[in-house]
């Protein structure tokens, strides 16, 4: 029997559980190499006076230490009927243009892809984690075209991983 998700989204037809952010693994280099990075940009915005620049530098050290000593919170993702759930957020398959699959076991890339209709709007990034990804893409297969073009993680993302951010 289908979960009917709540606030009427439609039937459930899969779910499964992710962190809302990725943890990256960082060492102790990271930290100093990040830290000097840092100083150097605060020492610039003080030296050209761009204090407002100087604060979100500050601003986002701060945020990064903290997000470091909390564990990433699980986000419940519900593919229905209707719709993609993300945790409390509905996006209807109206609003969505496509979706893309990447799996590559041996680089770790198991993600799925929605792209909106709306150029407003950014891409949609999912990790699989255990889900089957032939089961996922037959299922959305019914509600959306495939990006059969998007063979590899974006460079956002790659980038993103890189630099462990």
């Amino acid at each position: 029997m289908k979960e009917q998700i709540e606030q009427d989204f439609g039937v459930a037809e899969m779910t499964w559980r992710v962190p809302e952010y990725e943890k990256h693994e960082r060492d102790r280099r990271w930290y100093i190499l990040a830290g000097v990075v840092v100083v150097l940009l605060v020492v610039y915005a003080f030296w050209t006076d761009n204090f407002l620049f100087m604060g979100i530098i500050l601003l986002g050290s701060f945020i990064l230490v903290l997000n470091e000593t909390q564990e990433a919170p699980q986000v419940e993702i519900s593919l229905t009927d209707e719709g993609v759930v993300v945790g409390r957020k509905f996006y209807d398959y109206d609003q969505l243009n496509n979706f893309g699959i990447v799996y590559k076991p041996n680089i770790g890339a198991k993600n799925l892809y929605f792209e909106f209709k709306s150029p407003m709007k950014q891409r949609l990034s999912i990790p699989l984690m255990e889900q089957d990804p032939l089961a996922v893409r037959k299922e959305l297969l019914k509600y959306l075209p495939e990006d059969l073009d998007r063979t590899n993680r974006p460079l956002s993302e790659n980038l993103s991983r890189l630099l462990k951010l």
